[in-house]
């Protein structure tokens, strides 16, 4: 299911996410304040091309205190309302059965839009 699944998301949709990802996180790296916030969406923007097969891990192999910082900090700047576009498209392919391994993508990229900072992509 990972390679069809992969590539049935990339044709309806997933390769203009990456894109749109990719994009904003190279406009956020212009500036030294924004490099933090745009090599997250860079992450964000990995996930998004190929969801299928990826893990994401959270745990003890960041820096701590600024990881919750960051990810206070994301939250109210643009973590919410990614996360907000991705549980939306969750509940619309959610109400097909065909849709739902889309959706439990969908939900895997909103938890990661949430809180990039600490998370680990296996």
């Amino acid at each position: 299911m990972g390679s069809l699944g992969n590539l049935i998301w990339l044709i309806f949709g997933g390769f203009f996410m990456f894109l749109h990802y990719l994009f904003a996180g190279l406009l956020m790296c212009l500036t030294i304040i924004g490099i933090p916030f745009g090599l997250q969406v860079i992450k964000l923007a990995e996930v998004s091309l190929w969801p299928f097969g990826k893990d994401i891990q959270y745990g003890s192999h960041g820096t701590g205190c600024l990881n919750v910082f960051m990810n206070i900090l994301w939250f109210f700047v643009g973590g919410i309302w990614l996360a907000l576009h991705h549980l939306v498209w969750a509940l619309i392919l959610g109400i097909t059965i065909i849709g739902l391994p889309w959706a439990k993508q969908h939900i895997k990229l909103a938890g990661l839009a949430l809180a990039p900072f600490g998370a680990k992509i296996k």
